[in-house]
């Protein structure tokens, strides 16, 4: 399959302080874009960004994207919402409000400027599954009332938003489903199972688990992640000059790994001496997570994940031992 690519374009990546954003961010730049990054820094990070500060194709805007904004670019990718259970769970009406009225506000945005719209989906939209590995077509098994919906129906909201906008006004959007991802630049203190393994493997504390860890995720390292980002995002439009494949795609590492299996990597690659302790798991923990990545290869040119779980340990732990080596591994928010 031929890629198309026009260079130069201008986009803006909100949430583009974060983990994955500035990433993003990264690739965007190196290709020769322009990007304009809007996050209003609950949970992204200067550090993340500042090596792009006197960048001449980079500017920075805090913004909460609950609020409108008035811009001009030719594309933009969606990725500002709290994507960790201890971050999202610390505000659920605001995690809300940050997936529905900033899909309501990019949109309206990208209608007015006619420009092509990605949106972070998530793996969470299929909730604890009961199909397994998850396909799109799943519509999933999602508690609507629980502590984790906030995050879970609100991206299934911006979903349904992201295909009325297709459907009734013909918008080109992309969703992709992101799938369990890890590497530097992840918040060290976001709850999240590879950071949270990690930072207490490399501070010599218990690692906690969660029930028996039996549970099961996939994990993709970032790198690969955000390669499936820009093909989704360069897919040309259908041959009618009418909006090309919206999605949904899962996006993730289809290999499996148990929580336990993972904890005994993260021990082995640090030479940590931690022990493991077991906790109730939390509510609505889902048991199993691996995607069926089958649309994705299809489509993005027989994109799949390279990086493979042990590599990509060495270079997260890489991360966190030079961020605590530093003292910046420091608590950003505390759950309410």
């Amino acid at each position: 399959m031929t890629r198309h690519y026009d260079p130069r374009k201008r986009i803006l990546v909100t949430g583009g302080a974060g983990f994955l954003g500035s990433h993003l961010i990264d690739r965007l730049l190196a290709r020769g874009d322009e990007v304009v990054c809007a996050d209003n820094l609950f949970t992204g990070a200067k550090r993340n960004i500042e090596h792009l500060h006197d960048h001449p194709r980079f500017e920075f805007i805090r913004h909460d994207v609950t609020f409108p904004l008035y811009i001009e670019v030719d594309q933009i990718y969606n990725l500002a919402c709290p994507a960790s259970p201890i971050h999202y769970q610390h505000d659920p009406v605001q995690t809300t409000k940050t997936s529905v009225h900033g899909a309501i506000n990019m949109l309206g945005l990208a209608k007015r400027l006619k420009a092509r719209i990605f949106q972070a989906s998530t793996s969470e939209v299929y909730g604890d599954p009961a199909v397994h590995p998850q396909t799109e077509s799943y519509w999933g098994n999602v508690n609507p009332i629980g502590p984790r919906s906030c995050y879970d129906e609100g991206k299934r909201c911006a979903e349904t938003l992201f295909f009325d906008y297709h459907r009734q006004h013909r918008l080109d959007i992309r969703v992709a489903r992101i799938f369990n991802t890890y590497g530097p630049r992840m918040h060290p203190n976001d709850g999240r199972v590879v950071s949270n393994f990690i930072v207490q493997a490399l501070k010599g504390e218990d690692i906690t688990i969660y029930g028996e860890g039996q549970q099961t995720r996939s994990f993709c390292f970032v790198d690969d992640l955000i390669e499936g980002f820009l093909r989704f995002m360069d897919l040309p439009k259908a041959q009618d000059g009418g909006p090309g494949f919206p999605g949904p795609i899962n996006l993730g590492n289809p290999g499996e790994f148990t929580i336990a299996q993972l904890a005994h990597k993260v021990i082995q690659q640090t030479g940590s001496r931690s022990r493991i302790v077991h906790r109730p798991l939390p509510a609505d923990d889902p048991m199993q997570r691996r995607p069926d990545i089958s649309r994705a290869g299809e489509l993005l040119d027989g994109w799949k994940p390279q990086v493979q779980l042990d590599e990509g340990l060495q270079l997260t732990i890489a991360y966190f031992d030079r961020l605590l080596s530093e003292g910046s591994a420091t608590p950003h928010i505390q759950a309410a």
